[in-house]
């Protein structure tokens, strides 16, 4: 039994002396408590909205206040022509838009039905339900409100418009965010785990003593999971259209290219990892806490991010994911042509060519 004890003490020091291991063993559960925390709810704010007041009187004005005075809407901007909110929305400056017809409180007066019309950017279904259902309430409020006030009126009438998708299809959803995870898994995971695989077998020493340059090497690992993650994302894609009647209504060569970008960075992005790990666990395991969950929860893919803390919405900036999620929405689901996406496409170029840079650069370290 002593012996038995000694052996348990061994492994107690064998852990915290192990700075990664005892980071992982705590470190993840305290993330994702966090995570999860913020990052669960169906509860959507700071929505951005553009309003189209047609009317400019005292009763628009009023509803106007009283949905921006809620902490589910931020006003955007107000729009002079209905015509501009496809704008708005192609550049992903607002998730809502609400038109206020002519003379509308002159046809309140006359007990006539004015209308308010919701427009939503629905690429993302539930939240674009959730906001109109937000906003048809605080309507209905109002409007409830002056019939108990005044019998000048028969009432508001609420119309609803889900753009892009307007039957509110899931499917809209969640294959764009099934390639992102994918892509991610493949390329930066495996590729993490692959070249630690060659560290802890001592080939990797072999290749860096080769004639080979670093930049060969690198390139040389990423070549076939290029083409695996393209094989994939294709595969996806042809699914997603022929089986689900997903719509891709931009240029098929512009998603291609932005496919690329992106599995390029997530491969740079797994080089990196293993650059700083010595072994195919500490690979697994950071890939898991510092690629997945970050990917599924700060991309926008599951969770809504204007729901989250403003810490986390800045930290979401630096995933790879939030950016090539928003692109090939906007591609595939809106149409849009490069001068829509060229910052988020310059976003992911700046972050591939960093993580290519930081990784030859602990590559040739290591020769020194």
């Amino acid at each position: 039994m002593k012996a038995f004890w000694a052996f348990v003490k061994k492994e107690y020091y064998h852990i915290i002396r192990d700075p990664k291991s005892l980071l992982i063993l705590i470190g993840m559960p305290i993330a994702q408590i966090i995570l999860f925390g913020f990052a669960i709810t169906n509860e959507i704010v700071d929505a951005k909205i553009s309003i189209v007041d047609n009317s400019k009187d005292k009763i628009t004005q009023k509803i106007s206040n009283k949905i921006l005075s809620t902490k589910y809407f931020l006003l955007s901007e107000y729009l002079q022509d209905s015509k501009q909110i496809e704008g708005s929305f192609r550049k992903g400056k607002i998730k809502l838009a609400l038109i206020f017809e002519q003379d509308f409180a002159k046809k309140l007066r006359n007990k006539e039905n004015p209308s308010i019309q919701i427009i939503s950017d629905a690429t993302d279904p539930n939240t674009a339900a959730t906001l109109t259902n937000y906003i048809s309430k605080i309507l209905i409020d109002y409007q409830n409100e002056i019939q108990l006030t005044t019998k000048t009126s028969k009432g508001i009438e609420i119309i609803s418009r889900m753009e892009y998708n307007p039957q509110l299809k899931g499917v809209y959803l969640f294959v764009p965010g099934t390639i992102v995870i994918i892509l991610m898994l493949i390329s930066a995971m495996m590729t993490s785990i692959s070249i630690a695989r060659e560290k802890e077998k001592g080939n990797m020493e072999v290749l860096l003593v080769s004639p080979l340059k670093p930049y060969m090497i690198i390139v040389g690992k990423v070549i076939p999971y290029i083409f695996l993650s393209l094989v994939n994302a294709l595969s996806i894609l042809i699914l997603g259209v022929f089986v689900f009647d997903l719509p891709i209504r931009g240029d098929y060569f512009l998603l291609l290219f932005e496919i690329t970008l992106f599995i390029v960075t997530s491969l740079s992005l797994g080089i990196f990892i293993s650059t700083k790990v010595k072994s195919q666990q500490e690979a697994l395991l950071i890939s898991l806490m510092g690629l997945m969950l970050p990917t599924i929860i700060l991309s926008g893919f599951v969770f809504p991010l204007e729901s989250m803390p403003k810490i986390l919405q800045y930290i979401s900036h630096i995933i790879p994911a939030k950016w090539f999620l928003i692109i090939i929405r906007d591609i595939m689901i809106k149409g849009v042509d490069i001068t829509y996406i060229l910052n988020e496409t310059l976003i992911l170029i700046g972050m591939m060519i960093a993580l290519m840079v930081l990784s030859i650069k602990n590559f040739k370290i290591r020769l020194e």
